[in-house]
């Protein structure tokens, strides 16, 4: 692949939400993605970070986020360097813009899975080099390319598709997802209790995009709103760092859970069930439907290598 045709709009840039892109460069990214999967289907190798270096700071917990990061990288001949808490002094006795500078003049890029949104921000800022955001709590970029991935793979197109997300409707998944289908002409809808409606400000940066696009969003705490939808897509109830609601959080969302008679009333014998995984099953989804031949949470997962790879590609 001639790489240089591909990265040229975004070489040094960072990726902490999809909000910055543009959806001719978001498509740029995809096309990116379905390059590299090819290659690496066809057993190609390549080394097209050698040289090059990745800090991956890890606040939280992950196997899709680690594992993309650590052998994309490492296959393409780069040395990902792994910092969890324990390792540096990430806003403890050194400030985040200290550290930044630090990570700046020694690494290539950055990634960052954590809690703060303000944190991947500094970071990008003060360091001077590429920051892919690997999941804050307000926003999951890399998870949102490769679920619109497994779309195209499915459907063969994306433009009026409609996804409707089943559960928290404010979590970071939510959100990235209605950024990037708004921007792609994807009907999004939220399946959700009032009380996690996601707030009134994403709505707003969401809305003009999906003006442009023609895409319609809708959020509802009525069923009826899967009806006709390609993608029924939901996450764990208890977000990290939000184990103490646990039971009040269960109770609430019960009602949203994504199972067999939920598929049924989307009316489409071909829609498809996504997870951004890891999945409780018995909670948020039934085992039937996550096993079952809807299922396409397993493509999801995979592509959350080639998308991040094509990401790091990109940008570094």
């Amino acid at each position: 692949m001639e790489l240089e045709k591909f990265n040229a709009p975004f070489k040094g840039r960072s990726l902490l939400t999809w909000i910055d892109y543009t959806p001719e460069e978001i498509l740029k990214f995809l096309e990116i993605a379905e390059n590299v999967k090819a290659q690496a289907k066809n057993n190609e190798t390549h080394l097209r970070f050698l040289g090059k270096t990745i800090a991956l700071i890890f606040e939280k917990r992950s196997t899709r986020t680690r594992c993309s990061f650590e052998t994309a990288f490492g296959e393409e001949g780069g040395h990902p360097v792994f910092l969890s808490t324990q390792d540096i002094q990430l806003g403890g006795k050194e400030t985040i813009e200290d550290t930044a500078r630090v990570l700046g003049r020694m690494f290539s890029a950055i990634e960052f899975r954590g809690f703060s949104q303000k944190h991947v921000e500094i970071l990008s800022k003060y360091s001077g080099i590429p920051v892919i955001n690997g999941l804050t709590d307000e926003f999951h970029p890399t998870q949102a390319l490769a679920d619109i991935l497994t779309l195209k793979e499915t459907f063969g197109t994306l433009k009026g598709l409609k996804l409707v997300y089943c559960g928290d409707g404010r979590n970071n998944v939510a959100r990235s997802t209605m950024i990037i289908c708004s921007k792609l002409g994807i009907d999004f809808g939220i399946f959700s209790p009032k009380e996690l409606f996601p707030d009134q400000e994403i709505i707003d940066i969401c809305k003009p995009f999906a003006e442009k696009s023609g895409a319609k969003i809708e959020i509802s705490d009525d069923i009826s709103i899967v009806k006709g939808a390609n993608a029924v897509y939901t996450d764990v109830w208890i977000s990290m760092g939000e184990e103490a609601l646990k039971d009040e959080r269960t109770k609430l969302l019960a009602p949203y859970q994504v199972n067999q008679n939920l598929m049924d009333k989307t009316e489409n014998p071909n829609a498809i069930f996504l997870h951004c995984l890891p999945a409780v099953k018995g909670e948020e989804v039934t085992a039937d439907v996550i096993e079952g031949k809807q299922s396409k949470v397993w493509d999801q997962a995979e592509n959350r290598k080639h998308t991040i790879k094509a990401i790091m590609l990109a940008l570094i």
